[in-house]
């Protein structure tokens, strides 16, 4: 097998064990020495949460396993201040570390709103949802009628005795072909699932004794707006076609926290899918970038989507290079089947970029 060695000299620092964060701290340790900051011992499959709502027992995986092999040195701390001149980040933990190139990838979160709505849930707190649920059966509405809004109240519409109803601002499935959208309606119409269309609601307009907000994500771009670093009107830090920071060619963006773009695919979405090619590129060019290898351009082309609706059923959307969508869709058990293979092969290829 061939093996690879790390340049000591080559600091790599990388803040978030996301998607995008991880790979990216496994493909930068192949040649320089990498810290990875997150205050999780898990990484997590964020692509599971509504599943975790549902019931599914973990949907984390340990660090160690994944970090051991290439001697990546994990820091269970946040970071809470960049300093971007002097290449220095400090942790809630108080420690400073410093960095010659740095990999950010602090990810995103559920755009809030409903605060201090003890009835509002989101992705990120899909346990507590869970716990929620057990409580006894009621009125859950899902708002947001993306792809997560979407698995979330077919997988909870097929799972519990509660009253279940997702509500959009506009059509359901907006990335979808009008094929692949009817398919939708007509699973959750088979699982209970009540659908509204084109209502733009705040939790306070909601009759329900649970609310599920999907509706958007916001990166988690706090720390490098405070550096100087510049982000774009979407929140998300521009990136030339390398992942490097415009403002701050020290630092490169992976996953949800970067405004990554390629030429055959445009402005990349938030998702697991872009994550995983975006990370892997971003770390591979920061300890290139030290060890006098040439930077190469991201290069990404999207192939489908593919949504879980319920355990049973799926569906399969074919795209074009650019994320529109073509009248080829799959469904039912083969593309519920399809789906999971997708998530499992996610796992799969962090760990592969871990041996």
């Amino acid at each position: 097998m061939e093996t690879t060695k790390q340049d000591e000299s080559a600091r790599v620092l990388v803040l978030g064990a996301g998607y995008g964060g991880l790979m990216a701290a496994l493909r930068a340790a192949d040649h320089a020495t990498v810290t990875l900051v997150d205050p999780s011992s898990e990484f997590t499959e964020r692509v599971r949460q509504h599943e975790l709502a549902a019931g599914r027992a973990t949907i984390g995986h340990p660090l160690a396993p994944l970090l051991r092999r290439k001697r990546i040195r994990h820091v269970p701390a946040r970071a809470t201040a960049l300093d971007a001149h002097q290449r220095i980040v400090t942790t809630d933990s108080g420690e400073k570390l410093g960095y010659d190139r740095l990999v950010y990838a602090l990810g995103s979160r559920t755009r809030g709103t409903g605060d201090g709505d003890g009835r509002v849930f989101t992705s990120e707190t899909a346990a507590q949802l869970h716990k929620r649920l057990q409580d006894g059966p009621g009125r859950l509405v899902v708002v947001g009628g993306g792809a997560t809004g979407i698995e979330t109240a077919a997988e909870l519409g097929e799972v519990t005795d509660w009253e279940v109803e997702l509500v959009t601002a506009g059509q359901v499935g907006p990335s979808l072909s009008p094929k692949g959208r009817a398919h939708v309606r007509e699973v959750l119409r088979a699982l209970g699932v009540t659908l509204r269309e084109g209502a733009a609601v705040t939790p306070a307009d909601l009759d329900a004794d649970a609310v599920v907000w999907n509706a958007s994500l916001q990166p988690n771009t706090e720390l490098a707006t405070a550096a100087g670093i510049t982000v774009g009107a979407d929140g998300r830090i521009t990136v030339d076609e390398h992942l490097r920071a415009v403002s701050h060619p020290d630092v490169y963006a992976a996953g949800d926290a970067a405004g990554a773009w390629t030429r055959d695919a445009g402005a990349l979405r938030m998702a697991c899918a872009t994550a995983l090619p975006v990370g892997t590129r971003a770390g591979r060019n920061a300890a290139a970038d030290l060890t006098g290898d040439e930077p190469r351009p991201l290069r990404f082309r999207y192939q489908a989507q593919v949504l879980s609706l319920g355990r049973h059923d799926g569906l399969v959307q074919k795209v074009r290079r650019d994320d529109s969508p073509t009248d080829l869709v799959v469904t039912g058990r083969l593309a519920a089947l399809a789906k999971e293979q997708v998530v499992r092969t996610t796992v799969r290829t962090l760990r592969l970029a871990a041996r």
